[in-house]
Order: structure tokens, then sequence, then C-alpha cells
């Protein structure tokens, strides 16, 4: 390989290392938890709307057991729990509030733990509330009120049909009711805001629809899961976001038509989306403890604000669930671009590699083999059956390079003293053979962007989500198999093993690579990358080192057939070069010898 493939190799190494550095979270900037916003759950009354004097004080949500109705007695009456399950969840409301106090994923479980994945954080007094200012400019938070129910029983199981669940709790001189309708073989529940005599309770300028808290905690690494949790709106066609990866404290106010607010982690998005007119949203984000800290939580509130209609109820739609692409993109409004896949330069290659190319291949390759890591396997042989036209006219482009090396040491001997007529003659002795200096690099240059796309896709992927092959658990994260008792800088403290396989096959794929340079220049490229991108990629998913592996052993076997080919091709033309050259001499000596005997003088010798 020629100092410009070295040279560009190189280049596109750092770029991966500034990206890096630029991605990794910065130490977090301390603010008190208190600054900059109010409490929004107001809780004191004016004179003419009274909630129950023992909800005033805020309590604490009890431990809620699967499968049990818990009855919890107050002072004047009872707050009652009500289990909703379908095929792919079970959710438990509260009449305390008419809210969501418990979604668990029954199709997924926590890392490392038997228990389901839990999309509620139980830290609050509900996920989902109604938030409004009376006429008397009071506000009100819907948690602090007891609804009643006209559902009887303690648990709803859903078979075939849609089933409805009703709360509802007078205020004032008015009545507001929360309708949920529920599904079997989805995790989208419908919401109606119906109100009477809305207008003695609320101001004509609307009320806030809330999620309270973040989603908890679901994988092994907090720190990791950090960068991608936040809470998002999407308005105006453009996704906003809201992360704790620096800050301890943020908040936005976007003003316009909303198409949805969210709050999501690393693989899971619980989603507000309103089927009636907007006019904004709120996002405030709060991070409690260093993100270094075991006990780290992130609290998040996302809201909607709608302007009173008096003529109808207010309709919702809420996703709380798994960030399937499949699932979400039906709803046809963007929720899958709360997904990072980096910076806006890159993103705009990244993201639709991802969508449009990797996840739609890695859906139809699961539903045909039975493990994710031959699915990368075979992923990685599409590519390299898509990319060999490319890889052999590079590998025969770099062959030739070797071979005008003499010619560009002697044009550079020739021009020591100027570099302008050096540049002029190696240019010309390019046109002249026909070699493009570049042709080498096409194939690496294709690669790259699938490489970082693919660094971004696997670990968000829910697909591989704790997916095992060989020594591999979880194919989304890092195959450890041995811990380092210290840690090593960019490295880490363990031993990744596809990394390590990875590096060894590259170091060994680069034997089949013609170089051309130095010999310094051929170590360097030839021992030290290996070990470079080894380091950089021991924190990555093992699926994306397991990829890179398989695509390193296969560039190997191709550039040994190729080389192979050209071998038996130049053989050959030589060899008809000779015997076109012997059947010419053949042909002069018998002219010769028959004109010497014309002659009576010996055949010459010279006549051969």
């Amino acid at each position: 390989m020629d100092r410009n493939v070295i040279t560009a190799t190189i280049l596109i190494a750092l770029i991966i290392v500034v990206w890096m550095t630029f991605l990794t979270p910065d130490r977090p900037v301390e603010v008190p938890p208190d600054a900059g916003r109010e409490d929004n759950r107001f809780l004191p009354d004016d004179d003419t709307i009274q909630p129950p004097k023992e909800l005033q004080v805020p309590g604490s949500v009890p431990e809620i057991v699967e499968g049990d109705s818990t009855i919890l007695g107050t002072q004047d009456g009872v707050i009652r729990e009500i289990t909703v399950e379908n095929d792919l969840y079970t959710a438990v409301f509260s009449t305390r509030g008419g809210t969501l106090l418990s979604f668990k994923l029954k199709e997924y479980k926590k890392f490392e733990e038997d228990s389901h994945v839990e999309m509620i954080d139980s830290t609050k007094e509900g996920a989902l509330s109604m938030v409004f200012t009376t006429p008397g400019n009071r506000i009100y938070d819907t948690r602090s009120f007891v609804f009643e129910t006209d559902y009887s029983a303690s648990r709803m199981v859903l078979r075939d049909d849609p089933q409805d669940l009703k709360f509802t709790t007078v205020i004032g001189e008015g009545t507001l009711t929360f309708r949920y309708t529920f599904e079997p073989g989805t995790y989208e529940i419908k919401l109606s805001i119906e109100q009477e005599n809305a207008e003695t309770f609320i101001a004509l300028h609307g009320y806030e629809l809330q999620w309270n808290g973040g989603l908890p905690f679901t994988e092994g690494n907090h720190e990791l899961e950090t960068q991608h949790s936040g809470a998002f709106v999407r308005t105006g066609g453009e996704v906003e976001k809201l992360v704790l990866t620096s800050d301890s404290y943020l908040e936005g106010s976007y003003r316009g038509d909303i198409d949805w607010v969210a709050v999501k982690n690393k693989y899971f998005i619980a989603a507000i989306i309103p089927d009636v007119p907007t006019r904004g949203s709120d996002l405030i984000g709060e991070r409690q403890l260093e993100i270094e800290d075991p006990l780290l939580r992130l609290d998040f509130v996302a809201s909607i604000l709608v302007p009173l209609d008096l003529n109808g109820p207010g309709k919702f739609r809420i996703y709380v669930g798994p960030m399937e692409m499949n699932r979400i993109d039906r709803y046809d409004l963007g929720l899958y671009d709360t997904v990072d896949f980096g910076w806006d330069f890159f993103e705009t290659v990244t993201r639709p590699l991802a969508k449009y190319f990797f996840i739609p291949i890695f859906a139809l390759l699961g539903g045909w083999l039975p493990n994710y890591g031959l699915v990368i396997i075979i992923f990685s042989i599409l590519i390299k059956v898509l990319l060999y036209p490319l890889t052999k006219k590079s590998f025969k482009s770099m062959a030739r390079m070797k071979e005008l090396q003499p010619r560009m040491e002697a044009i550079k001997e020739k021009y020591a003293n100027d570099p302008q007529k050096q540049q002029q003659a190696t240019m010309k002795m390019y046109k002249e053979t026909g070699v493009n200096p570049l042709g080498g690099c096409l194939p690496m240059f294709l690669q790259y962007p699938i490489i970082i796309a693919l660094w971004q896709f696997l670990p968000q992927s829910i697909a591989l989500r704790q997916q095992g092959f060989l020594w591999a658990t979880d194919l989304s994260a890092p195959d450890i198999i041995m811990n380092l008792p210290f840690t090593i800088p960019m490295y880490g403290n363990f031993v990744a093993g596809f990394t390590l396989l990875m590096g060894l096959s590259m170091a060994v794929q680069m034997q089949f690579t013609p170089t051309s340079g130095s010999a310094v220049q051929a170590k360097i490229f030839m021992y030290v990358m290996p070990v470079f991108i080894s380091v950089i990629f021991n924190k990555f998913a093992s699926g994306l080192s397991l990829y890179y592996l398989c695509y390193n052993v296969l560039t190997a076997i191709q550039q040994k057939l190729i080389a192979s080919q050209q071998k038996a091709e130049s053989a050959a033309e030589p060899d008809e070069t000779e015997n076109n050259s012997r059947r010419k001499g053949v042909g002069k000596r018998t002219r010769h010898t028959k004109s010497a005997r014309a002659k009576g003088r010996p055949a010459s010798r010279k006549g051969w």
C-alpha cells in the first residue's frame, strides 16, 4: 500500500478518535436541584375546589405485587389498583389520580436479571397526569385527586376485543374523566380526556398532559445508557432532545403544534401522541448523583400543552414499549429519530444506512437464522460480495503501484530539488500507465461509513439486545473474556474476545495486501494499525467486532484468490510472448539457412 493509502487510513482513524472524544460525556456540572424551576405539583387549592384532605400531602406509591390488587385505606374511602394485562404487557392503574403506576414488558427482562423490564419510575406517584390552572389561577395535578371507576374487578385480561377502563372525579361544578382503551397485540393505549362544565374548573388556555419520570435503567452499564436516555419532542418536523450527559438540570419550552413528546432510555420509549390540536411542549430533566455513581437516577417530565376544547374530548395515543422500528414506524411521525446516530454530518449517512439497509436485512435474516451471530456473519459475506468488484480493482491497483515504485524512486531522485516537476513527472507516469493512485482506497472509504453506521446501530439495536453468540452473552455490548486489575487509557479494564480476534485477523489480512514504500512504512501499517484499531474497538459492541473479524477473514481470502489469478495471468503472458518470439525466430533461421545453402556457405549462428 502506498503512502497515500497509509495517510488516508491514519486520517480516518484520527477522525474516529476525535469523534469518540467528543462523544464521551463530560464531567457533569453541579447545579442545585431547585435551580431554574418550580415544583409543578401545586396542591394548595382555591375556595371552590377541594381535593380530599388526606391527599393534599403526597404519599408514597405502594409496592405493587404482580397479579394482586392492593387496597389502600384512607380517611374517607379506599384507593383501588386495577391490573390490565394483554399478551405483551402487565399494567397497573390506580384510582388515586386515575394514573399508571406500573407497566411491565413480558417479552423483555432486565440485564442479567429474571425480572421483567419496568417502564414506570416507582419514585413517582404515577406516570401520567393532567395539570391545569383554574379560573381562580390555582394549579392542580390530577394525581392529587381520587377517581372512581365503574370497573368492579381487580384484573382486566384482554383476549380478542378492545376494552375500556374509565376513571371519573368531580371537580367543583364539573367532572373529569380519563377513559383508557386497551387492545391485544399492541403496546399502544388510547386515552380520551372528557370534561363536563370544564370552563368552571379549567382556564380557557387549556391544560398539560404529562409523562412524569424517566424510564428506569434496564442495562448493566448506567453510564452508557445515560448517553441514550432523554426527553424528546417533535415539532415543525424536527426532533428536539434533552439529555443529561454533561448537565445535571435542563429544561426547554417549545411553542406551536406538537407531533409527540417522549421519554426513552437505550432500548425502550414512552411516547404521547396527540390526536388534537396542541400549542406547545415543555421538557424538564434532572440528573441525581454523578454519572459514574451506581445509584445514578434520571428524572424527566415531558408535557403537551393542549387548548381547552368545550366541544369534544382530548384524544391521545400512548406508546409504551420497545424501540422496534417496525412497530413505532407505523405512526409515521419520526419516533425512531430519537435514536442517536452521531453528529449531524455523519448522521446523514449513518441513519439512512441503518433505517433502510441494516434493519430490513437484519430482520429478514433474523427470520431465517436461529442466531444473530450468524446473521452478522452472513451480513458480512453480503457486504463482501457487493464490494468484490471494487476490491478486485483496488487490489490490482495496489499491485501496479508496487510495480511502479522503482520509477517513482527514480523520479524523486531526478527532481529531488524541484517538487513541482517531481509532481508533474509522477502524474505523467500515472497517466501513461493508466494507474489511479487512489484506486486502492475506494473499498476502504466505502467500508468506513458502513463501520461507523454499524458502530452506532448495533449497540442500540433491540434485536441484538441480550442475544448471545459463542462466548458473547450480548452482541450489543462488549464480550468480556478477561478483567484487568488496572485501566488502560482508551482501552479500558477488560479484554474483549472478538476485538482481540479482529485485531489478529487484521494483521493476518495485511500479509496478503500489496505494499509499497519503505519497509518502515509497511511495518507501521502492518503492526501498529491492528493494535490501534483493537484499542478503539475494545469498548464497542461485540457484534461490531464480530462483523469486522469476518470482514477481515473474507478480505484475506479474496486477496489470496485475486493474487493467484494475477500470478497465473502474469505467467501466461510471457509464455505467449516467448512462443511468438520462438515462432518468429524459427522462421528467420529457416530463411537464413536456405539462403546460405543457396550460396554454398554454412549457416551463420547469428541466424539463431
